[in-house]
């Protein structure tokens, strides 16, 4: 199974990188990211496992970036494909190697390495921000940017999460929104709150997002 992966990691980076040129990306709130960085922080990105395939070719060209991908045989093919374009890598998951993972994330953010997090991969609950998220920025003492990528035109999977990837040449608008700083120091309920705070302003995101399309298209019909 690796040797077929290393012969198909080499075309399908070349496709990814051809399908990555061809979108249209737009981005709201730019402010916001950029602001993490001037106060001299790393951002800590987080989304949907459901939309994450337009942002791996989008994220490494604006800077170092690392993730977390699963120690699972599909994770080794995805590894590889997504090392091939740029990203750094930490092996693990909430089910298996987490913590080992975890600490690889946080000496890349030691050395200024952003993160882009998938809340509620890789297996779901669909849109369930998980405890892996908080956890990391409260060690590493830096934000959490929530960033919503919102495809106009995309193909959809019968997957558990309806997994989307954005046709060729769709325009791809990218939300940032206000960074959360999680508390070093926070109880179990706390932690909870917060948590559930997280996922509740995703989901509010991704459907005030994906509505600028269908109002837009509803004023160009």
């Amino acid at each position: 199974m690796a040797k077929l992966f290393q012969k198909l990691t080499r075309p399908g980076v070349a496709l990814l990188k051809a399908m990555g040129r061809s979108y249209r990306y737009e981005f709201m709130n730019g402010h916001i990211d950029a602001a993490v960085y001037q106060r001299g922080e790393i951002p800590i990105y987080c989304s949907w496992h459901q939309r994450w395939y337009a942002g791996i070719t989008l994220m490494p060209r604006r800077g170092p970036i690392s993730i977390m991908v699963s120690q699972s045989q599909d994770g080794d093919f995805i590894s590889e494909m997504i090392m091939g374009l740029g990203w750094r890598v930490a092996r693990g998951s909430s089910s298996r190697g987490g913590m080992k993972a975890l600490r690889e994330l946080l000496g890349y953010i030691r050395q200024g390495v952003a993160v882009g997090h998938i809340v509620d991969g890789p297996r779901g609950p669909f849109g369930q921000v998980k405890p892996g998220l908080l956890t990391l920025a409260q060690l590493s003492g830096m934000p959490i940017v929530p960033m919503v990528i919102s495809p106009q035109s995309k193909w959809t999977f019968r997957s558990w999460d309806r997994f989307m990837i954005p046709k060729p040449f769709s325009r791809i608008l990218i939300r940032f929104d206000e960074p959360v700083h999680v508390p070093r120091k926070l109880d179990e309920a706390g932690f909870e709150a917060l948590r559930h705070a997280i996922e509740d302003r995703l989901r509010q995101l991704y459907e005030e997002t994906d509505q600028m399309w269908l109002t837009a298209e509803t004023r160009q019909g």
